[in-house]
């Protein structure tokens, strides 16, 4: 048997040659596969504060552009001042309603809105036949019960007599007797119950409490009238005298007494002053406003004067402190009263938060007003605060200077 040469010879040589492969361990398996999960959960982790970080942005970013840009400036000094300007609610002195009393149709009314009238002066008359009727009918029940009175006190007299002799029974003496003073009582409920229903039929006529003024006619003749307080016949009002009420404030509550002259004045009788007399206050501090409630008394005898109106009530007190100049832009009117808008420190934009003082004005020349009390020299007051301003609220502040610059650039 010969031998046959090896066509592919090398081929032979690698496999004679080869390494046997070693299969790979469990160990190193879970080794690559935590090496692969803590690569992964890294980049997971760079991701998540990637994304972190610009919402962080956004939010910066959205509450800095949500925030209102504002100029500040320190108010100016002013000179001190020993008046100021408060306004004040004129009311009548007295103002009544007039209501009914009883019911049934209005048959007619006698003055109109405008009217000025005097205390017992007929209003208007109102039509009520029950009541009438019922008083005639308490009329002959008072009638009865006093035929019935009269009977029993007869008898109870004959028995009272009688029973002195022994003629009749002490049992039936005292049934008499007191028959007699039951039927009396009756007597005096039927007599209380006719004054009852003539003071009703009284109430047909509607009478002027008082000398005043007809400000409000609600009725007209034919209408149904109930009793009571449901619906408003006329409204009367005493206009020979006004009260006029301010709200002082507490720093000047100790200035003003009872018997001071107070100087008044109106928009709709310009360049005239009326004189007042500061007749009473309240005698205790409102401790929402911080206020003194007074009260001033005007003579209208003229009648020039309107209950409703309001009016400018001029005080004059000793100058209680420094006063500032401020824009009459940086005035903020609230439903509490006149405020004003600084900047104080807090964690807004710029380390700074709006803050809402109520003041009190003196002279206003329509450009700048005078702060009587409220601010301070080092306050840095907002100068054209936007409406929606709120107590608190976060601001981006620019100074007048710093504005200047931006606006060179």
């Amino acid at each position: 048997m010969t031998n046959q040469p090896n066509p592919n010879p090398q081929a032979a040589n690698e496999h004679e040659t080869a390494p046997e492969q070693q299969p790979i361990s469990p160990r190193k398996a879970l080794v690559g596969v935590a090496l692969v999960l803590i690569v992964l959960a890294v980049l997971a982790g760079i991701g998540i504060l990637r994304r972190w970080n610009a919402n962080k942005v956004l939010a910066d970013m959205t509450t800095q552009l949500a925030a209102p840009t504002v100029i500040v400036a320190a108010p100016k000094p002013g000179a001190p001042v020993d008046n100021f300007v408060l306004p004040g609610n004129v009311t009548s002195y007295t103002d009544s309603p007039i209501y009914a009393r009883t019911s049934g149709y209005l048959t007619r009314w006698y003055f109109d809105i405008g009217a000025r009238v005097k205390k017992g002066a007929l209003l208007a008359e109102i039509a009520t036949p029950e009541v009438d009727q019922q008083l005639a009918q308490a009329e002959a029940d008072v009638n009865t019960a006093q035929a019935n009175a009269n009977n029993a006190r007869i008898q109870a007299d004959r028995y009272t007599g009688l029973v002195q002799s022994n003629a009749v029974s002490r049992q039936d003496t005292d049934t008499f007797v007191n028959q007699a003073t039951s039927t009396a009582a009756q007597v005096r409920s039927a007599q209380a119950n006719v004054q009852r229903l003539h003071d009703l039929q009284s109430f047909e006529k509607v009478y002027a409490p008082f000398d005043g003024v007809i400000t409000a006619r609600n009725v007209d003749t034919g209408q149904l009238i109930d009793p009571g307080a449901g619906k408003e016949l006329f409204h009367l009002q005493a206009i020979q005298t006004l009260r006029v009420f301010a709200n002082l404030p507490q720093i000047y509550s100790s200035n003003v007494k009872p018997g001071a002259k107070i100087g008044l004045t109106f928009a709709e009788h310009a360049g005239k002053v009326y004189q007042g007399t500061l007749v009473r206050t309240a005698e205790a501090i409102d401790p929402v406003s911080r206020t003194l409630l007074v009260e001033i008394d005007v003579n209208n005898s003229a009648g020039e004067l309107l209950p409703g109106s309001l009016a400018e009530v001029h005080f004059k007190t000793p100058p209680a402190g420094p006063t500032f100049i401020v824009p009459a832009a940086a005035l903020i009117f609230r439903k509490e009263g006149l405020h004003v808008g600084i900047v104080v420190k807090g964690e807004g934009i710029n380390g700074t938060v709006a803050h809402l003082v109520p003041v009190l004005i003196g002279e206003d020349d329509g450009a700048n007003v005078q702060i009587v009390t409220g601010l301070g020299g080092s306050d840095q007051v907002i100068q054209d605060p936007p409406d929606s301003l709120i107590e608190g609220e976060k601001l981006q502040v620019v100074t007048p200077a710093s504005q200047s610059s931006t606006g060179g650039k």
